[in-house]
């Protein structure tokens, strides 16, 4: 059986990392009692948990060592990291899930923006085309939403607006580290910077032993997880193909919340949808193809 390049594998990894991310509208829909802050703080500490449990399981007693090995890159990644996990809760508090996502559709544009800027990295035409379509496919998902705004949704959709930033930054100072450094512990930090921030403003604690179930499987499988499988991915996946590859989180989101909590998407959802995923394929197809053409010019045989 065939082998699957570097890049394949991380491709799949990001495609299970996205997948798992979008369960969280239709997960958080199924809570009782804690709600906003409390919801932030929950999901953060559990997903510290996960990925310091997953750290002692791998490192033993060399983990506190990879923590400090993890230096400015790690500690603006672990900062970005809890940035993305608390500017997300806090705004699906203030306005709808999908005024959130089209806010974080951005996204793939502003790494690029960056990735040029900071990596001096040649982004392919194609590339700048996938995130034009990906980015009208977004619109016109959630046009309809955009119709009355007031103030406190534009409010939410300005701190919405940190997912994005965060995001972008983050995945630069993953491409920055390559190899040299393990920068998954910085998903502990972000966890821990998270929750600790949270936990006045969500005090006193109102979640049941129902809720806990729930926000613990957010923060181990939803957060914690997918977050470590992003981190390896990086590795191997340029930085506007990761934001790009992201987006699949936001097309996945409404599928989960019409299937798990009966919320029927719109048709222009269904559509936006279509196009956003087409320039998502239509970016990969083109890639490997690129690869298969190179491989081929300088004599030798792709590996797939």
């Amino acid at each position: 059986m065939p082998l699957l390049t570097p890049h394949s594998r991380a491709i799949l990894l990001m495609v299970c990392a996205t997948t798992l991310w979008s369960m969280a509208g239709v997960l958080t829909r199924h809570l009782d009692h804690a709600h906003g802050f409390e919801v932030t703080f929950w999901r953060s500490m559990f997903a510290a948990l996960f990925v310091g449990t997953a750290l002692l399981w791998q490192h033993r007693w060399q983990a506190f060592s990879v923590l400090r090995r993890l230096g400015t890159a790690g500690l603006v990644s672990g900062l970005m990291w809890s940035v993305m996990f608390c500017c997300f809760m806090i705004a699906l508090t203030m306005t709808t899930v999908a005024n959130t996502l089209i806010v974080m559709s951005i996204s793939p544009l502003l790494t690029a923006l960056l990735a040029w800027v900071f990596l001096r990295q040649r982004i392919a035409l194609r590339t700048w085309l996938a995130i034009l379509a990906a980015g009208a496919g977004m619109i016109w998902m959630f046009a309809g939403s955009l119709a009355h705004v007031g103030a406190r949704e534009l409010a939410g959709m300005g701190i919405a607006l940190g997912v994005p930033l965060a995001a972008s930054v983050n995945v630069i100072a993953l491409k920055k580290a390559g190899h040299a450094i393990d920068l998954i512990p910085a998903v502990l930090l972000g966890g821990v910077f998270s929750a600790a921030l949270m936990l006045p403003l969500a005090w006193p604690l109102q979640a049941n032993w129902h809720d806990i179930g729930i926000l613990a499987t957010l923060g181990f499988f939803q957060l914690g997880f997918p977050c470590m499988l992003m981190v390896i991915a990086a590795r191997s996946l340029a930085a506007p193909e990761l934001s790009l590859l992201a987006l699949i989180e936001v097309l996945l989101g409404p599928l989960w919340a019409w299937l798990g909590a009966g919320e029927t998407p719109l048709q222009q959802t269904l559509v936006g949808g279509a196009i956003v995923l087409g320039a998502l394929i239509a970016n990969e197809l083109a890639a490997m193809h690129g690869a298969r053409s190179a491989v081929r010019t300088a004599g030798g045989s792709p590996v797939s």
